[in-house]
């Protein structure tokens, strides 16, 4: 897996509670949270590609 990239990320602190409750009921930190999020949100937005179609298969 190629190195993941670092950046400083600013949000609300109501925002960070929400998700820090949200990830410890999915057993996740909060940045793997964080990641899985914005993960899906790219994927269904059509913006990112799967592995399997990269591939062709």
């Amino acid at each position: 897996m190629p190195p993941r990239k670092n950046f400083p990320l600013r949000i609300s602190p109501e925002l960070y509670a929400a998700l820090e409750r949200w990830a410890a009921d999915d057993l996740r930190s909060v940045n793997a949270q964080i990641e899985y999020l914005l993960t899906r949100a790219v994927k269904e937005a059509g913006r990112l590609k799967e592995k399997n179609k990269e591939e062709g298969e």
